[in-house]
């Protein structure tokens, strides 16, 4: 009994360090969260009105389905330029250059995650690289709009991650054994059949992975569409943040959040049982 306690106890031991970090910077912080969203604004007894109010404001409304149109946008718009990249770097690239390309790749994203949206925000800008382009080569009469709008923030937004979905969907590729395509084309399957019918059904875990985390770190974003945005459209992050900025309104910030939260798991769950129908 003696000998064999130590060997019980050390897998509860190399993971408690982990369960304390989870414990005290994430389940207690949300617990006192949830329980501020159960308070009114100034102190009194615990109360629903926080979440009553925002199913009865069209604006609080209108800022989640902000945020989800842009979210869902920058996912899907991510996916289909990652999906091709993916593909050269695996398929198209010599194995010993792929390293060295997914060094170049990665490599803008060295910089600071502020810097690259005020980056983005000179060359959207009326005078900026693509005004100029499109004025000088006679597409356009006159500089557009691009800068402080939701185009801006998109492209922004996919621009910070559609080298994220790269590197997950390259990771799936380099996984797949030849042996797939070789008895794909051994029962006259084409290139095209192989890839909608082998290759693309096989890889759906590493989109449906990147996508999730793409989706995951747009919605609740405020740097990017609060530079690039120019804060003339409202979405969840930017609401939440002027209850806190403005209105000092903290237990309406808690329950803006837990909405926000909410739909964040609905999501994962979507993606989970997905993912699950496509491994059966």
């Amino acid at each position: 009994m003696n000998d064999s306690s130590p060997g019980r106890l050390l897998p509860w031991a190399l993971v408690t360090p982990a369960l304390l970090w989870t414990l005290v910077f994430f389940v207690l912080p949300f617990i006192a969260m949830a329980v501020l969203s159960l308070s009114e604004h100034g102190g009194g007894a615990a109360t629903l009105e926080n979440y009553r109010q925002f199913f009865n404001n069209p604006s609080y409304w209108r800022a989640l389905v902000n945020s989800l149109e842009v979210t869902l946008t920058v996912t899907a718009i991510s996916v289909l330029l990652a999906y091709p990249f993916a593909w050269i770097l695996a398929e198209v690239v010599p194995p010993r250059l792929q390293r060295l390309a997914l060094v170049l790749a990665i490599l803008p994203f060295w910089t600071s995650y502020v810097v690259r949206s005020y980056s983005w925000l000179l060359v959207l800008a009326q005078n900026g690289v693509v005004n100029r382009a499109l004025t000088g080569s006679g597409l356009a009469d006159a500089p557009m709009q691009l800068a402080n709008t939701r185009t801006a923030t998109v492209i922004g937004f996919v621009h910070f991650f559609v080298m994220l979905l790269t590197l997950t969907i390259f990771a799936n590729l380099k996984q797949l054994s030849p042996s797939y395509r070789r008895a794909a084309a051994d029962l006259g399957a084409g290139p095209v059949r192989t890839f909608l019918h082998v290759i693309l059904p096989l890889t759906l875990p590493g989109i449906m992975v990147g996508a999730f985390l793409t989706f995951v770190l747009a919605i609740g974003d405020y740097i990017t569409p609060q530079i690039l945005g120019g804060n003339n459209e409202l979405l969840m992050p930017q609401l939440i943040m002027m209850q806190i900025g403005r209105r000092g309104d903290f237990p309406l910030a808690s329950a803006l959040a837990i909405i926000l939260m909410a739909v964040v798991t609905l999501a994962y769950l979507f993606c989970a049982r997905w993912l699950k129908v496509e491994r059966a």
